[in-house]
């Protein structure tokens, strides 16, 4: 039997936990670090947390977990931060809700405190392109669970890589250095519109480290871009290890984490400069809004939110409210993912007509280690080949009953898609006359 293209499960959160297994999970995994306070500024100064290792084997056990101590967990800091304490002015309301605040233009009380605000001495904000208030509390309460001094949400999780790209590689002397294994449409932005601005591009395969330094050696190298972990086959890269390397040549290191989550995985805490993530997906978690989000520095963060102002790409305050109701609740919907989906990938594991399982929390998987060093769960997707050909494959999509054929992750719904006929139906097609009804994705 021809092995056919992998299946991708997102495993939504179940409701046939019993109430003990619930609160045994719930104390199974928090978050990597814990923090004093809600503003972002105080997140840097989080004491460094200690070790634990779980009971279960397979489960990724947490490389810096939590410690017990009277700090604010990454739960808490989903619920309130940028809310409750640390808003910085962003809004003045004593609604628990945060407010929308629609309008597009805001107004000064005198030239002075126009002045006092273009010189950064008072907290305003003056056109909906460049700032907002129910937005700046979104972005404040991801830096929080990112351990980030700013960020900046974006319309789309596109939009946010190339703001980003277009920030900090320069036209005609940048060099961008990425794997083959990232994002398709930001593989391809880099690939054919940067290297049309004359900056230099450079592929290399995931974890080729020997590659990566020789190409570091040059000197030239502006940034390093990669998702971790990877989609479809969830393959993970030692950010520590890369960002040891490029910081060592001058080179900037940008972490794609969406696949993980900020509750997962904080790439900024182990040496990335920046980190992004489609918004869409476990930051909103429900399927209804599209967004991008960028952590990392205030220095980065704000030659990038210049870029962004000439792209256009501001979130509209009703979107960003939604996303902040979406996370507040985002710390348990990771949870249950991260256990649900390891329950799926074993008993996949074991099936005599599931011929590979692509889980980074499985023991088996040769991104265990390094997914076990740098996460505390690995997230709601799974990857697998069954023992078919493409068409059988479409037979078993179809047989599943719970799952929704659609292509994101994240949501609350389960989801599942054939990446032969969602994402690559028309080079299938193309290739059908010579390699017959078998497909090798």
């Amino acid at each position: 039997m021809a092995r056919s293209s992998s299946p991708l499960v997102n495993k939504a959160s179940p409701t046939e936990a019993s109430p003990t297994e619930q609160r045994r999970l719930l104390r199974a995994r928090r978050s990597s670090k814990r923090v004093t306070a809600l503003r972002p500024e105080a997140v840097l100064d989080a004491t460094l947390p200690g070790t634990e290792q779980q009971d279960d084997p397979g489960v990724i056990a947490a490389a810096t977990a939590p410690k017990r101590d009277a700090t604010l967990s990454d739960e808490t800091l989903a619920v309130h931060a940028g809310e409750k304490m640390g808003k910085n002015g962003a809004m003045d309301t004593d609604s628990i809700a945060t407010p929308i605040v629609s309008g597009t233009t805001h107004w000064f009380k005198s030239s002075h405190d126009l002045i006092a605000f273009k010189e950064g001495r008072r907290h305003s904000f003056e056109y909906g392109r460049y700032g907002n208030p129910t937005v700046k509390v979104l972005e404040d309460k991801i830096s929080a669970l990112e351990r980030a001094e700013s960020t900046l949400v974006t319309s789309s999780g596109m939009n946010a890589i190339v703001a980003t790209l277009l920030a900090l590689v320069p036209p005609g002397a940048g060099h961008v250095v990425t794997t083959t294994e990232c994002y398709s449409e930001a593989r391809a932005f880099i690939g054919d519109k940067l290297s049309k601005m004359g900056i230099k591009v450079t592929f290399i395969e995931l974890n080729d480290m020997e590659t990566l330094k020789d190409v570091l050696d040059q000197g030239d190298v502006t940034l390093f871009y990669t998702d971790c972990p990877t989609n479809p086959h969830l393959k993970c890269i030692d950010i520590k290890l890369v960002a040891e390397l490029c910081h060592r040549k001058g080179a900037l290191v940008c972490i794609d984490s969406t696949l993980a989550s900020p509750m997962n995985q904080k790439p900024l805490t182990i040496g990335a400069d920046i980190v992004v993530h489609s918004a869409t997906k476990y930051i909103a978690g429900h399927h209804d809004v599209i967004a991008g989000c960028i952590s990392g520095s205030d220095a980065l963060i704000s030659r990038i939110r210049a870029w962004n102002h000439d792209l256009g790409g501001a979130i509209s305050p009703d979107a960003a409210y939604m996303i902040i109701r979406g996370l507040k609740t985002m710390a348990l919907r990771v949870e249950t993912q991260n256990h649900t989906t390891l329950r799926m990938a074993r008993l996949l594991e074991n099936h005599p007509k599931i011929e590979r399982v692509y889980y980074p929390g499985l023991i088996s998987s040769p991104w265990h280690h390094i997914a076990k060093s740098q996460m505390t769960g690995c997230g709601g997707v799974i990857s697998f080949e069954v023992a078919s050909d493409l068409h059988g494959v479409m037979r078993f999509i179809d047989a599943l009953e719970i799952p929704f054929i659609a292509t994101s992750l994240g949501g609350c719904e389960s989801l599942v898609q054939q990446p032969a006929v969602m994402s690559f139906w028309g080079r299938v097609m193309r290739r059908r006359p010579r390699m017959g009804s078998r497909t090798t994705w």
